[in-house]
């Protein structure tokens, strides 16, 4: 399975990008997928993602801002940012075949990440 993300950029406060993932290979239509991000000197951080019975999560941090979206037919998945911040800056990963709720949540494959750099 290959995991590629990509839209990452640079954008003034307040823009908009809009992120892709695309999953290939040995894939399932139905595999949960999801998107965190590492800022620099920080943990990862979930960010948005599916469930496997469909239903979506997406954290407070970017609640309203954040928009995640997918193509199942063509594993692909999206997320469309706006109103961006400057604290949004980090590199932004795409998990597949994503299991569990919560705590137990967790992902098998990771693409390399597209990095995002919200600055004026």
């Amino acid at each position: 399975v290959q995991v590629v993300e990509s839209g990452g950029g640079l954008v003034q406060p307040g823009g908009s990008l809009r992120l892709s993932c695309a999953a290939s290979g040995f894939t399932s239509s139905t595999s949960a997928m999801s998107w965190a991000r590492q800022a620099p000197g920080k943990g990862l951080e979930w960010v948005s993602g599916f469930y496997t019975d469909g239903s979506t999560y997406t954290a407070d941090s970017v609640k309203g801002r954040f928009t995640i979206s997918r193509d199942s037919a063509k594993n692909t998945m999206y997320l469309q940012m706006n109103s961006l911040k400057p604290e949004d800056t980090a590199v932004y990963y795409c998990g597949y075949l994503c299991s569990g709720y919560g705590a137990t949540y967790v992902c098998d494959y990771w693409g390399q990440g597209t990095q995002v750099t919200v600055s004026s």
